[in-house]
């Protein structure tokens, strides 16, 4: 009986692994078409959305009160902030054009969303590696000090993405004053989500304010696998996780609900 209901799991697991597979090939295509560089706009746009902070931030010659290299401080905070940033916007209102996929039985409202996070995030993490690569090469930044630190940082920093883009998508399709109250509450959460600034630059009583939310965590996490003891970062792994899980509940359970409203074509 447990044999049976092992290789039940093991092929729905197969199934559901095809399905995201095919959603994801499908989004790609659908998004940047077959034409030009194709698919590298995946991590090329948060590339050049990175590059172009840098540049700002170099020719203003920001120091930030801090003697912090600019090209990697900029480079670890709007990296990370495009994860979650960008996985949210593309969840918004994400089930209507894809309404035909839905008569498929195989094919749900979780896979829709679950497969451009996936997107977004191997971008968002592609375009990281990728810039901090060619930094390194011309010697405008330092090679990180602890590269496995930075590889729990962004998965951290991608359960989040997931979590919140899942509550996003969902409630946008559940309520459209909710959508519009989405996209100013992104701007808000842009100067404080960690990216312009290292926690300890703040005032104390200021830092207990915004270490509740879990994205700073990850970008501290981030700035401390990189930098080292170089810097005074504030985090907490077992605060960010519990986060994340929670969120990933709520996320999941308005998901469902979305679903059960939804009426395929």
């Amino acid at each position: 009986m447990e044999a049976r209901h092992s290789t039940s799991l093991t092929r729905s697991l197969a199934i559901q692994s095809r399905v995201i597979g095919a959603l994801l090939m499908r989004e790609i295509i659908t998004r940047y078409g077959r034409h030009n560089i194709g698919f590298m706009w995946l991590f090329a746009e948060p590339m050049l959305f990175t590059l172009a902070i840098v540049g700002l931030w170099t020719a203003s010659r920001a120091t930030h009160g801090s003697n912090i290299p600019i090209v990697a401080f900029a480079v670890t905070g709007y990296s990370s902030i495009l994860l979650w940033r960008n996985s949210a916007l593309r969840c918004t209102k994400a089930i209507v054009p894809n309404l035909s996929l839905l008569v498929h039985r195989n094919i749900t409202v979780l896979d829709v969303f679950v497969a451009r996070i996936l997107l977004e995030v191997a971008g968002g993490i592609m375009s990281f590696i990728i810039l901090s690569t060619a930094f390194i090469a011309l010697g405008w930044m330092a090679m990180p000090v602890d590269v496995f630190k930075i590889v729990q940082a962004l998965l951290l920093l991608s359960w989040f993405a997931l979590s919140l883009s899942l509550i996003i998508g969902a409630i946008t399709e559940l309520s459209e004053v909710l959508d519009r109250f989405w996209h100013p509450t992104v701007y808000i959460l842009f100067p404080l989500s960690g990216a312009v600034f290292m926690v300890d630059w703040l005032p104390k009583d200021l830092q207990s304010y915004v270490l509740w939310l879990p994205m700073v965590h990850g970008v501290e996490m981030l700035r401390s696998g990189y930098f080292g003891p170089g810097v005074v970062t504030h985090y907490s792994v077992s605060y960010q996780m519990l986060m994340n899980f929670v969120l990933l509940l709520i996320g999941l359970f308005l998901v469902d609900k979305a679903g059960r409203q939804v009426i395929p074509e």
